[in-house]
């Protein structure tokens, strides 16, 4: 019984096809760097003028380009979600201030420093723990 080919874990792009917005840093090539944030223990997750300010503020410590934040106030709660869309990609928001619990994704491409939202959002929320997983999206050989 013959075995099947297997796929390679990441898609080879041809060296002619590189794009200059892909990130080239040890040795990898990739679209972007993706945060996936969780705040816990935060507060002032249910202040919409606040919420706004922190996204204006860390897209710029990240060193992006705002485009247009959209945000939603949820009733009777008082949960926020909204997004930052950037040029660079975007910044999302989902709030559960009855949790304390704050879901954020910081997704960058080019030469923003993502992780620099962190203190940013330390800050504002005052959470007791932060907890970030960072993804290399668009990964090629």
């Amino acid at each position: 019984m013959a075995k099947k080919a297997t796929k390679p874990a990441l898609y080879e792009v041809p060296a002619d096809a590189a794009d200059e917005h892909f990130i080239c840093k040890d040795g990898m090539r990739y679209a972007g760097m993706h945060l996936i944030i969780d705040l816990w223990g935060g507060k002032h997750l249910d202040n919409l003028a606040l919420v706004k300010q922190t996204l204006t503020e860390a897209v710029a410590e990240i060193g992006a380009t705002l485009l247009n934040i959209d945000l939603h106030h949820f009733e009777p709660n008082g949960g926020i979600s909204g997004v930052a869309v950037l040029a660079e990609s975007h910044m999302s928001i989902h709030t559960w201030p009855e949790k304390g619990y704050a879901a954020l994704d910081v997704f960058v491409c080019g030469d923003c420093e993502p992780q620099k939202a962190i203190p940013v959002l330390r800050r504002a929320f005052l959470p007791d723990n932060i907890q970030c997983t960072e993804m290399k999206r668009g990964l090629i050989l």
